[in-house]
C-alpha cells in the first residue's frame, strides 16, 4: 500500500487512533452529517452491500434531523461526535472548544470522536482523549474537493484499501457528486478482497 502523508499528523496528536488491528475489517467513516437527502442514500447504499460504517454526527444536524439520526442507529450503524457546530479547534480556547464537543456528547452519547478538518491542537486532542477515543483515518477520499472527479475521488481510495484501514467520506451535499461515484466502487472492491465494512468499536 502506498503511504499515505499522514506521519506528521501522527506524531502530533500520538493519543489518536488511524487505524485498527483487524485483519478482515475495514472502516467506513462519514463525517458532518446527517444531511437530508445524503444520508438517505448512504444507508440504502450500505445496506445493499450488507456494509456497516460509523457516521461521525455534527450534534447541530442531529438536533435538527433526529429521525435521520435514529434511522443511522436502527440500521445498525454507530455515532460519533464531530462536535456540535463543526468547530475549527485553531485559534480556539481550549473551554470553548471542549464545551462544544461536550455540548455534541448530550446529544450524541458516543466514545468517538473525531475533529472536524483535522484542525486541532495536540493541547485540545489531549484534553479531549481523557474521555473519548479520537478516531482519525488512514485513507481520505477528498469527496468535498471541487479539484478532483469523481474518478479521482476512487482512486484516492480503491488502491489503498487494506484490513484494518479507516476510510474518510463525508455525508454532506457538497461532497455528494464525488462520494456518490465513489462509495459503490469502494464496497465492490472490500467484497472482492474478502473483507467486511464494519463499525468502530474499540
Amino acid at each position: 500500500m502506498k503511504i499515505r502523508p499522514w506521519g506528521f499528523l501522527r506524531k502530533l496528536f500520538p493519543d489518536t487512533i488511524w487505524e485498527i488491528d483487524d485483519p478482515n475489517g475495514v472502516f467506513l467513516t462519514f463525517d458532518d452529517g446527517p444531511t437530508p437527502g445524503v444520508t438517505e442514500w448512504i444507508l440504502s447504499t450500505l445496506k445493499r452491500y450488507n456494509a456497516k460504517a460509523t457516521f461521525f454526527v455534527l450534534g447541530k444536524n442531529a438536533e435538527m434531523y433526529p429521525d435521520l439520526h435514529q434511522r443511522i442507529l436502527d440500521e445498525g450503524h454507530k455515532i460519533g461526535n464531530h462536535t456540535y457546530s463543526h468547530q475549527k479547534g485553531w485559534g480556539m480556547p481550549l473551554e470553548k472548544y471542549i464545551e462544544d464537543v461536550d455540548f455534541a456528547d448530550d446529544i450524541l452519547h458516543s466514545d468517538l470522536f473525531r475533529p472536524p478538518y483535522a484542525q486541532t491542537t495536540p493541547t485540545q486532542i489531549r484534553a479531549v482523549a481523557q474521555r473519548y477515543k479520537v478516531i482519525m483515518w488512514n485513507i481520505l477520499s477528498r469527496d468535498y474537493s471541487r479539484t478532483i472527479t469523481p474518478e479521482q475521488c476512487v482512486r484516492e481510495v480503491v488502491p489503498h484499501i487494506c484490513p484494518g484501514c479507516i476510510i474518510a467520506f463525508h455525508d454532506s451535499e457538497k461532497t455528494f457528486r464525488n462520494m456518490s461515484y465513489a462509495l459503490p466502487k469502494v464496497l465492490e472492491r472490500v467484497q472482492e478482497m474478502g473483507l467486511k465494512c464494519k463499525i468502530i468499536e474499540l
